[in-house]
């Protein structure tokens, strides 16, 4: 079974989306802004929301996440309705992407030992989403 998940921005997405790139060393797919859909005699594109991010994807630690500014009008609360649990194996990575991420953010919980796992902690980036670490070990 596979887990995704679906963030949206208020303008600036792209933004947000490069530096996760960077960040997870991933790429992204399908970027595709407003102007770019395909015509819809229902729906008029705003100027204002043309350049915007309509879609795209970024695969971050094997999870597939979506990436969107929402339009014009449409009401957005910056990180309250999600909070990705990213769960590795590697405990440098996730104190790489734990450091990164807390640039220009800051940290709701240090990476420390808790009860279900050796190395756990969140941070809350730039851009106002809170992200969560957790080590796994390796099973057989």
């Amino acid at each position: 079974m596979g887990f995704s998940l679906f963030i949206n921005f208020n303008g600036n997405c792209k933004d947000a989306v490069d530096f996760y790139a960077r960040v997870f060393k991933a790429n992204v797919e399908g970027m595709m802004t407003f102007d770019q859909m395909p015509p819809d005699p229902a729906y008029t594109v705003a100027d204002e929301d043309k350049a915007k991010v309509m879609y795209c994807s970024v695969a971050i630690c094997g999870m597939n996440v979506m990436f969107s500014d929402v339009p014009s009008g449409m009401e957005l609360t910056v990180g309250d309705n999600i909070s990705p649990v990213l769960i590795s194996t590697d405990k440098d990575e996730i104190r790489r992407m734990y450091h990164e991420l807390k640039e220009g953010g800051h940290v709701n919980m240090e990476l420390q030992k808790t009860f279900w796992s050796e190395l756990y902690g969140m941070v809350t980036d730039q851009f106002g989403i809170s992200w969560q670490f957790s080590y796994e070990e390796e099973t057989a």
